[in-house]
């Protein structure tokens, strides 16, 4: 695959340097969830974290803003990374970064997520981007290639936007199923052992999300969405977020179908939920880890990798998002043992740059609308 080879080199100040701007940035905006959490954090979410430890969080990230920023300072020729950092810790430290108190919430209606963009975005970056640069798969590809902003918006977008996109994507199971009265199931399913349920939630979850997304790349309008997706050409930790919003509607409406219906257990919902958001940011992760014999029963990246193939021959495979077997199951499994697609992305087709184009270009026209391989692309 041929990408962007990257210009930053250990020792040289510049990746301090935008650790520096990051962590930065992320405490910044974390002051802002300080001071009004009714606005910018999530009910379900503040139940997982305590208002003390994130003040800690807090604290440590600015220090070490501080010292990245710092060692940058001394170590690059070029001092504008580093003092691009140190502003953005001085200013946090200005708003009251180191003065945060935790505070009750009162009841709102609508909120962003931006506790929950800032901390997910905060131990992806940590777990993924040093696994990227010590086991790349692509080692011509940088991390910082020449999208990789077009995928932060995304990130940012499903993030921010958690309430709206987890009310909207409940009302179809509720409007077609509320009806029913499936108190007695509910209670019969939270009752099995959790570890038994969990998995129930996974299968069940997985088999109507495998069927929605072979329905968009057979339905030749839904793949103009769909294939927004399939568009990067640069396999990575955020690759995952470049989804339209239409498809996560629909995707994710589809998945909270089966959840809804069999009633699964808050704790049961909450580690799906947890679980999907790391596991979608491995599978499309540009590392040449294998997993060992776990390849062959949970999606890895080598697996999902193949679903983005760029060669036409191997188009419409591994559907699944986490369970390999459902696409055994359906003859549509594909996993050689040492092999890697040579190159992902879409052939042939025309996209736009950047978030708001690509977000408004599928209702407009096809991608492939220039090309005679929109039908054969359609069939992936």
């Amino acid at each position: 695959m041929t990408g962007m080879k990257s210009n930053v080199k250990i020792g040289e100040g510049k990746i301090s340097g935008y650790i520096s701007i990051f962590l930065g940035t992320l405490t910044f905006l974390g002051v802002l969830c300080f001071k009004n959490p009714e606005v910018f954090t999530t009910p379900q979410f503040r139940e997982v974290y305590t208002g003390e430890s994130m003040k800690i969080l807090l604290t440590s990230v600015i220090i070490a803003s501080f010292i990245f920023g710092l060692l940058s300072f001394i170590l690059s020729k070029q001092k504008k990374w580093a003092l691009i950092g140190l502003i953005l810790c001085t200013l946090t430290v200005l708003v009251g970064g180191f003065k945060v108190q935790p505070s009750s919430v009162g009841a709102v209606q609508w909120h962003l997520g931006l506790d929950w963009l800032l901390l997910d975005l905060f131990l992806m970056a940590v777990i993924f981007i040093p696994i990227e640069m010590v086991f790349p798969k692509r080692k011509d590809q940088s991390t910082f290639h020449e999208e990789w902003r077009t995928d932060l918006m995304y990130f940012v977008f499903s993030h921010l936007f958690i309430q709206f996109f987890g009310a909207i994507t409940q009302q179809p199971a509720k409007l077609f199923f509320g009806w029913m009265g499936l108190g007695g199931l509910h209670a019969w399913v939270q009752s099995l052992p959790f570890v038994i349920e969990l998995f129930l939630a996974f299968l069940v979850a997985d088999l109507f999300q495998y069927w929605t997304h072979r329905f968009f790349h057979n339905h030749s309008f839904l793949w103009r969405f769909h294939s927004i997706h399939h568009s990067t050409e640069n396999m990575d930790w955020l690759a995952g977020s470049r989804t339209h919003f239409v498809d996560i509607f629909i995707t994710r409406s589809m998945a909270f179908i089966p959840l809804y219906v069999l009633g699964f257990s808050t704790l049961t919902f909450s580690v799906y939920v947890v679980f999907m958001a790391i596991h979608a940011v491995l599978i499309h992760a540009n590392t040449r880890i294998k997993f060992g014999f776990l390849r062959y029963i949970f999606a890895t990246p080598q697996y999902h990798h193949w679903h983005h193939c760029k060669d036409p021959q191997y188009y419409g495979k591994n559907f699944a998002t986490i369970f390999p077997f459902i696409d055994k199951l359906f003859g549509t499994y594909y996993l050689p043992k040492d092999v890697w697609p040579e190159d992902t992305g879409l052939l042939e087709a025309n996209y736009p740059k950047g978030f708001i184009k690509q977000a408004i270009y599928p209702f407009t026209k096809s991608p492939f609308d220039s090309n005679l391989n929109m039908e054969e692309y359609s069939k992936r």
